[in-house]
C-alpha cells in the first residue's frame, strides 16, 4: 500500500491510497482543472480512481468532489449528513456509517467519527487485505477523544494534522471569531494536541508519520518537524504541503 497527497492545508486537500489494482481518492478541494494538473505527476487517469471518501464538506474538501466524480464516473462514499450538506440533492453516492467498514477492491475502509464543526465528519483507516497493513488519516478535529486513540493506536502509517501552533494563532492575523473557531473544540488540532496523540497511541508498529494541513499562517512545517524530532517513539515526520502534498510513499 502507498500513499500520495497532491496537496494538504486550507487552499485544497486531495489524498491518493493505492493498493495493487485498487486505487481511492480522500477528499478533493481542488477544481477539475488543478485536480488533474495535479494528478498528472502521478501517472494516474481519473478514471482509473475506483472511489472518493469524502470527509466532509468543507470547501477545502469537497469543493471539487461533485464536479470530478460526474466528470470521470467516480463512485462517491459519503455520510448522509455531509452529503446533505455538499451534494446535489440528485446526486448518487454510498453510505458510510461509523464503524462499518466497506471493502473496494483490495482496501478495506473503516469510517472513524471525529469532533468537527461540520454536518457529520469523518476520518479513515484503511487496511490492506492481502497483507495486513495499516494506515491512518486524520486532520479536521477539534480535540482527542478516548474513540480517536483506540482507533488510531497500531498503525503501519499516520497521517496526522498539525494545524496551528498557539502562540502563532493567538498572535496571529485572522479575527477573533475564527481564532476560536479553529482552537475550539471543534475547529483542528494544534501542534500540542497532535503531539499528545502520539504519546497516547500504542505506536510500535509505526513506521511513516506525515504532519498535514499544516496553517500557513498560524504554523510552519520548521516547528512541526522539530517538535516530532523530540519524540522517542515516532519516525522523522514527512510534511505535507499546500503546493504540492507530498510523492508517493509505501508503507
Amino acid at each position: 500500500m502507498r500513499i500520495a497527497s497532491l496537496g494538504s492545508g486550507s487552499k485544497g486537500n486531495a489524498t491518493l491510497v493505492q493498493s495493487g489494482d485498487t486505487t481511492l481518492l480522500v477528499d478533493n478541494g481542488f477544481s477539475l482543472r488543478k485536480f488533474t494538473q495535479r494528478l498528472e505527476r502521478f501517472e494516474i487517469d481519473p478514471g482509473s480512481i475506483d472511489a472518493l471518501l469524502l470527509t466532509h464538506e468543507h470547501g477545502d474538501h469537497s469543493g471539487g468532489v461533485e464536479r470530478l466524480c460526474v466528470a470521470h464516473s467516480i463512485p462517491l462514499w459519503t455520510a448522509v449528513g455531509t452529503a446533505r450538506a455538499a451534494l446535489s440533492p440528485q446526486f448518487k453516492y454510498g453510505r458510510l456509517v461509523v464503524g462499518q467498514s466497506i471493502t473496494i477492491g483490495d482496501i478495506e475502509v473503516l469510517p472513524v467519527t471525529v469532533p468537527h464543526d461540520a454536518n457529520e465528519p469523518l476520518q479513515f483507516i484503511f487496511h490492506q487485505i492481502d497483507i495486513g497493513k495499516r494506515l491512518g488519516i486524520l486532520t479536521d478535529t477539534g480535540h482527542i477523544t478516548p474513540h480517536i486513540v483506540d482507533s488510531f493506536s497500531c498503525l503501519d502509517a499516520l497521517l496526522l494534522e498539525f494545524n496551528y501552533d498557539a502562540e502563532m494563532l493567538q498572535r496571529g492575523p485572522y479575527p477573533e471569531m475564527l481564532k476560536q473557531r479553529v482552537g475550539g473544540n471543534h475547529g483542528h488540532l494544534s501542534n500540542d494536541q497532535s503531539l499528545d496523540l502520539l504519546q497516547r497511541i500504542d505506536t510500535s508498529s509505526l513506521n511513516c508519520l506525515i504532519a498535514a494541513h499544516i496553517s500557513e499562517k498560524n504554523n510552519s512545517a520548521e516547528i512541526v518537524d522539530a517538535l516530532i524530532r523530540q519524540l522517542d517513539a515516532v519516525p522523522a515526520p514527512v510534511l505535507a504541503n499546500q503546493e504540492v502534498g507530498f510523492d508517493w510513499i509505501w508503507i
